[in-house]
């Protein structure tokens, strides 16, 4: 039990100076700092060239009611949340895919054989469109 007394008592200026001392400032709040600037990616024209056709697949996909919009939907989805490491490249990429389905929108209003062919032909060029890309440019 003296122990403790003393201690306390040695303690005690201590903590009296402590609250003495005047509390040092807080550090200023840092502003949060600007967003690295967007690298070019070298393969951007054809990441945008894919994502356009997915657009296209999706319309042509919706307007013959094969069942497969969404999936194309989210392919594109996938490669924009992959690819898009700012917002002004996700909303590029945002924005080809949009071009695809618009564009094609004004020229199939309904589906016909053409439309299926087109159909066909826009997926063999997604898919030698995502060869290209990761045979050149993946790791």
């Amino acid at each position: 039990m003296r122990r403790l007394l003393i201690v306390a008592a040695l303690l005690q200026p201590l903590a009296a100076a402590a609250q003495q001392r005047p509390r040092p400032a807080p550090p200023p709040v840092q502003q949060p700092a600007d967003p690295p600037p967007e690298l070019p990616l070298v393969y951007e024209p054809q990441l945008l060239r894919l994502s356009e056709i997915l657009g296209a697949i999706a319309y042509l996909s919706q307007l013959c009611g094969d069942g497969s919009e969404a999936q194309w939907r989210q392919r594109a989805e996938q490669l924009i949340d992959a690819e898009a490491v700012t917002q002004a490249r996700r909303e590029r990429l945002a924005g080809a895919y949009n071009r695809g389905f618009v564009g094609h929108q004004a020229m199939h209003r309904a589906c016909t054989d053409r439309s299926r062919l087109l159909m066909e032909r826009k997926i063999a060029q997604a898919r030698d469109a995502a060869r290209d890309i990761a045979n050149r440019f993946g790791g």
